[in-house]
């Protein structure tokens, strides 16, 4: 069991240092497409801090396993609108500034999230609600980006072969790294006699975050509010509807209705809960942040407790 662990932790060190990377060299990608920061946010950095989850997901669906990454996906959302969001808060020192046209889109954020819940009630995942859900995700990034075309422009400067080849090697190590996630996490949860599902909503699930974590925490330290809260919330519906969607596709499957009634519930609860603080005064303040952070820990017990 120890051995489990050590090789979970390893690899989950694998997975978090391949994610930065890969986020590190498609934002110098970016930027020498004169991209403006709010796109680089939503919708690059966004789109590689799913890979982790993205991955593992896959991964666990390919191994016949997929409620392992279904609950490693709605586990680590949770995660990254309570808990990610309060730590940003609290290492940055202040409170983040929150854009009108964010406020606007809440609805669809809110809506979106609870597509997955609509479609998993009955316990099963389908071909269909897979395309279902690639389709709803879809949708939203036309509906956020839409107003944002932007032609790209290379600027030969900036532009480095290296940061294309580095990011092709990270995401090496991610999928690397994402097979033995799985692997060695189901192993340590037989060994624990606990449900793998616990372990990859807790402990995968609150790993795959980290990326998001550094990169939102760097961004709010230099005063771009905006690339901090795209990049979270970006990555928060890929995982709910686009990566379960590509699970679907792969295999579809039934899992144990507690990751829709509580983990879901929870998931579409911490939305409603961000949104409201945000729309409040259009900052993200540290007494707000720290109820965030004490959701995140009654998420946790509650999941102890149903998961036993």
């Amino acid at each position: 069991m120890l051995i489990s662990f050590i090789l979970l932790l390893i690899s989950l060190l694998v997975v978090i240092k391949s994610a930065n990377l890969a986020i590190r060299y498609s934002t110098h990608l970016a930027e020498s497409f004169n991209l403006p920061k709010y796109i680089i946010g939503f919708a690059v950095v966004a789109v590689i801090s799913i890979l982790p989850e993205t991955f593992i997901a896959v991964t666990a669906a390919i191994e016949k396993i997929p409620a392992f990454g279904l609950g490693t996906l709605f586990g680590s959302n949770v995660a990254d609108m309570t808990l990610v969001f309060a730590l940003v808060v609290f290492v940055s020192g202040r409170r983040l500034k929150i854009e009108s046209r964010l406020i606007k889109n809440r609805f669809l954020h809110i809506g979106t999230l609870a597509v997955p819940i609509i479609l998993g009630l009955n316990g099963y995942y389908s071909r269909v609600d897979g395309i279902l859900l690639i389709l709803a995700g879809a949708f939203f990034y036309y509906i956020i980006l839409q107003k944002n075309i932007y032609v790209a422009k290379i600027d030969r400067e900036k532009f480095k072969l290296k940061n294309l080849l580095f990011l092709l090697l990270s995401m090496g190590g991610l999928l690397l790294g994402s097979h033995f996630t799985v692997r060695y996490g189901v192993d340590f949860a037989h060994g624990l006699k606990v449900n793998p599902i616990l372990i990859g909503m807790l402990v995968v699930g609150l790993g795959t975050t980290l990326p998001e974590l550094f990169f939102s925490i760097r961004a709010a330290k230099h005063h771009h509010d905006d690339l901090a809260l795209g990049d979270i919330l970006g990555t928060v519906v890929a995982d709910a509807t686009i990566v379960v969607g590509i699970m679907a596709l792969i295999s579809p499957f039934a899992f144990n209705m507690r990751i829709i009634y509580i983990t879901g519930l929870f998931m579409l609860l911490a939305v409603f809960l961000l949104f409201y603080f945000m729309k409040s005064d259009r900052v993200l303040s540290r007494k707000e942040a720290i109820f965030l952070f004490f959701f995140y820990l009654i998420f946790v017990l509650t999941e102890f407790l149903f998961n036993k």
